[in-house]
């Protein structure tokens, strides 16, 4: 097809084909009016990429509430080739596409598809092609922004076609876009001369002043002047109909001028909307349309015919053919299609049709569509699922069964990640049915949807009351489970204390892990005394989250029970898994804690990294709570190395959220990392305001777990405030604690605070502080001691004992980044009379920088990962990883893989003198 003008619009595309020849992906919609010429692009795009391997689909209005049925279409040319990717990744896809009946993770779907794209682009680039996006299937528009946003690295150009700006679509907000305008007169008026040969001028710039430049309008206006009359082309006032109108017009007398008999043909290929020639012409001999019907529709010009395919002169046409065709009329037709799909293929297509014929209420319907949603549900398509339910659920004559298919569809809306819609389901049920069965049926989703995204005490009192409504056992303890979590979550020991009391009931009837592991899970969770905390191995561990992971204790309760080193190789082989399986949501969860866990141990740079690359990961997924536990991973590191901008942007996001969700947890977070920030800043009385706030009973930071962990903070700030009485409180809950839990940093914290605040005696306590067996694997907190200490010893003009501790103390700040601690240890040391060369902390020549995600690819690499399950444990496709990995290479001085194993990824991406270890490469744990 001849494209006239589009000058800007063909070199912007034929650049995208360029860059993608080049190994640099993109996508980009197109977007206007109807008849604008933006299927022309498309096909231009197409023939310009004759050594591009093509794959294409098209939105159908018919298709739009099938899961996955446009990807199925799209990915047709390739499905052979599905099984060459790893093992889950090839079963998700199998189970989206209907191959299987297999269940898989929607984000896992996504990364599928993006592995095979780019093993296809390995070969050929590709170029993807997407007609009438805004009638895409949810769940295929959702995989497809899934690897929009993953393109940069493969050559790859994905070009869609729709009729809105896409910053207005939540689909494909993130799609750039371009918008198609109506051609210039001049070559409007060469466009209607080449549809209309020999036609004459007045004629010409008549059409070209009526079109405004639509080429659709341009071409077809011409041939509808018998119609004049209907189309209202005479006369000034009707020249000022806008085209949209105007073409509708002219398509619906066109259509109009044919015999009965003709028109139900276009109608039922209307109606089918695909385009199969057999069920079109199945379906309109039911209606009494004969082969002569189909010869007068064909000799029209209004339906083409090719290859067992049918497609109408121009999308729009068959739009105006269904739309002006009343219900009366489009009633039979789709029912008759009903009839004409056959076999199990047909299925979910023929509840469909019935649905668009239904008027009345009607359960055998509404059955046929709760089956369709169940069938997309299983294979990860919840939009679909959702939308099949309401239909059901509108079609259902007994209100008991709508409001439980409303509560399914609340279920499958939350899977999709539509909060607010799904709480709208819910409410729907709730007027239909009594709320135990709205319970019931949607398995407590109110209180669970409460808990990740709303009031914590409200949470709390939802869970519980859905422990005595749903009907499996093992579904209540789960959200008695979560109850527990919303009770610490929220800052409040009695709820805590009311959920596990309610735990203990529900799985003491129950054989599950929580019965058997009560009694530890009712020691760390619980508010009681005790002499210690048993020791705990890492099966305890291994055996409570196979079991239920809402009871695996947060990171911050786990280091202040001093477990959080079997509670991290217990996460570490829960990633081991989930890297195996390639499920996204439980690892975004799972991330933030080990993240946590990192810092603690001294390993800021992976947790950074971790935490950098999950915020984003939470972001994309709607995991609002697991994104602000990044924010404050992230604002923890910043406090620690002195970046106090950051950390007011991120507690700022993370406080818009927790506090009006009263989440305590979050919120005291954000109070204890400002705290730290003003403390290590040398702002000791702002310091102390913040971090008093967290043992404050009522205030919105107040949280037992975090003024705990904060105390050594509150003990050191009230001390350098001259505040000594304001630290007494913490100090006491410190020791209560070290002789409570025996934990080993609250054991040295304890020491340490007593020496700050004692009279007289500091030495000794120092000393007992810096001897507490464990208290090393907490390196920071440790070098805060021996800076201390040193400070004391100074002060008392012991320089030389002074300069022992402070080097030390210099030497693990240096090592970690913490900027604002080292500045201090070494102006301690210069006090002393010890003259110092000084370098910058961390990023010296001799510590190569890497971004967050090349730090992340690097080490899953050296760990012994393959670029394929570097690849879906990050999201990226595994050629994004090579990419990354071409870039570590030359930063860290190595030239193979294999040398990945020499570097030291805790102690500032040095390289190591030998290998270390026969297995990984990675040094033996300490």
């Amino acid at each position: 097809m001849t494209l006239y003008g589009r000058g800007k619009e063909k070199a912007e595309l034929d650049s995208m084909l360029h860059a993608a020849r080049k190994g640099v992906g993109a996508a980009l919609m197109l977007w206007g009016d109807p008849g604008i010429g933006k299927s022309a692009l498309l096909d231009h795009t197409t023939a310009a990429a004759a050594d591009f391997m093509v794959l294409s689909c098209r939105g159908t209005r018919m298709e739009s509430g099938l899961a996955f049925a446009a990807l199925h279409e799209l990915l047709w040319p390739a499905v052979d080739q599905i099984d060459t990717l790893p093992a889950p990744q090839a079963a998700a896809l199998h189970g989206a596409l209907g191959h299987s009946g297999e269940a898989a993770d929607r984000f896992l779907i996504g990364v599928a598809t993006l592995t095979l794209l780019s093993e296809l682009a390995g070969e050929k680039p590709v170029l993807i092609t997407v007609d009438d996006a805004e009638l895409l299937d949810g769940p295929t528009a959702e995989c497809l922004s899934f690897v929009v946003r993953r393109l940069r690295t493969e050559p790859v150009a994905m070009l869609f076609a729709g009729h809105s700006d896409p910053a207005t679509d939540g689909r494909w907000e993130l799609l750039p876009g371009l918008e198609i305008t109506p051609v210039p007169d001049t070559d409007a008026a060469d466009l209607v001369r080449h549809h209309r040969p020999g036609a004459d001028e007045t004629d010409v710039q008549r059409t070209v002043r009526l079109a405004a430049g639509n080429p659709l309008a341009l071409r077809e206006l011409p041939f509808a002047r018998e119609a004049a009359g209907e189309v209202g082309e005479t006369g000034d006032a009707t020249e000022r109909v806008p085209v949209g109108p105007r073409l509708r017009r002219a398509f619906g007398a066109r259509a109009a001028r044919l015999s009965p008999c003709a028109q139900t043909v276009l109608l039922v290929a209307a109606a089918e909307d695909l385009g199969d020639h057999r069920t079109v012409r199945e379906a309109a001999t039911v209606l009494g349309a004969g082969p002569a019907a189909w010869d007068e529709a064909l000799r029209s010009g209004l339906l083409l015919a090719a290859d067992g395919r049918i497609r109408f002169r121009t999308p729009l046409l068959a739009a105006v053919v269904y739309e002006q065709a009343p219900f009366t009329q489009r009633q039979p037709v789709h029912r008759a299609l009903a009839q004409a799909l056959h076999g199990a293929d047909g299925t979910d297509l023929r509840a469909w049709h019935l649905a668009a014929a239904a008027d009345t209420a009607d359960e055998e319907v509404a059955a046929l569509l709760e089956h369709c949603a169940r069938n997309g549900w299983t294979r990860g398509g919840y939009a679909s699922a959702a939308r099949a339910l309401c239909r059901a659920a509108e079609l259902s004559p007994v209100p008991v069964d709508a409001a439980r298919r409303y509560a399914l569809g609340a279920l499958a809306t939350w899977g999709d990640g539509q909060v607010g819609a799904a709480r709208e389901l819910l409410d729907r049920a709730d007027r239909l049915s009594d709320a135990e069965t709205v319970v019931r049926e949607s398995e407590g989703l109110r209180g669970i949807i409460e808990f990740a995204h709303g009031d914590q005490e409200q949470a709390h009192r939802l869970l519980l009351h859905a422990t005595r409504s749903v009907a499996d056992p093992e579904k209540a303890v789960q959200l008695a489970c979560l109850a527990v979590r919303a009770g610490w979550s929220g800052g409040s020991a009695e709820r805590q204390t009311e959920a596990l009391h309610r735990l203990e009931e529900l799985a003491g009837h129950a054989e599950t892990a929580e019965a058997e592991l009560l009694p530890m899970i009712r020691k760390w969770w619980g508010d009681g005394p005790g002499t210690g905390m048993s020791p705990l191995d890492d099966e305890v561990f291994a055996q409570l989250a196979r079991g239920s992971w809402q009871l695996m204790p947060p990171a911050p309760l786990a280091v202040a029970w001093g477990v959080e080193q079997p509670l991290a190789r217990a996460y570490q082989s829960e990633l081991e898994v989930l890297r195996r399986t390639g499920e996204v949501s439980p690892l975004v969860l799972t991330v933030p804690q080990t993240a946590t866990i990192d810092i603690v141990l001294g390993r800021w740079t992976e947790a950074g990294a971790s935490a950098t690359h999950t915020l984003r990961m939470a972001e994309e997924i709607g995991a609002d709570h697991a994104a602000s536990q990044c924010r404050n991973t992230l604002a923890w590191l910043a406090a620690l190395q002195g970046d106090e901008t950051a950390v007011a942007e991120l507690s700022s996001r993370t406080l818009e959220l927790s506090v009006p969700r009263g989440v305590r947890a979050l919120t005291a977070a954000v109070y204890w990392n400002r705290g730290m920030a003003a403390l290590f800043a040398g702002r000791a009385q702002d310091a102390l305001e913040i971090l008093l706030r967290l043992a404050e009973p009522g205030h919105r930071a107040a949280h037992t777990t975090f003024a705990l962990l904060a105390a050594a903070d509150t003990v050191e700030a009230a001390s350098s405030a001259s505040r000594p009485e304001e630290g007494a409180d913490a100090l006491r809950s410190l020791r209560r604690w070290a002789e409570h839990t025996g934990a080993a940093w609250a054991v040295a914290a304890a020491w340490r605070g007593q020496a700050l605040l004692a009279e007289e005696g500091a030495e000794e306590l120092f000393v007992q502080a810096l001897a507490v067996p464990g208290a090393t694997r907490h390196p920071f907190a440790h070098a805060r001691t021996q800076l201390l200490y040193g400070e004391w010893l100074r002060r008392a003009r012991r320089r030389t004992d002074a300069r022992v501790q402070l080097a030390e103390a210099a030497e693990v700040f240096q090592r970690l980044g913490a900027t604002p601690l080292l500045a201090r240890s070494l102006h301690e040391q210069e006090l002393t009379g010890q003259r110092l060369r000084r370098t910058e902390p961390h990023h010296d020549s001799r510590e190569p920088l890497l971004t967050p995600q090349e730090l992340r690819v690097a080490k899953l690499a050296a760990d012994g990962l393959t670029n394929r399950e570097i690849a879906a444990q990050l999201l990226i496709s595994p050629r994004t990883v090579g990419h990354h990995l071409s870039n570590v290479f030359p930063k860290l001085g190595i030239v193979a893989r294999a040398e990945l194993a020499r570097v030291d990824f805790d102690n500032g991406l040095r390289l190591l003198d030998r290998h270390p270890g026969p297995a990984t490469g990675r040094r033996p744990a300490q």
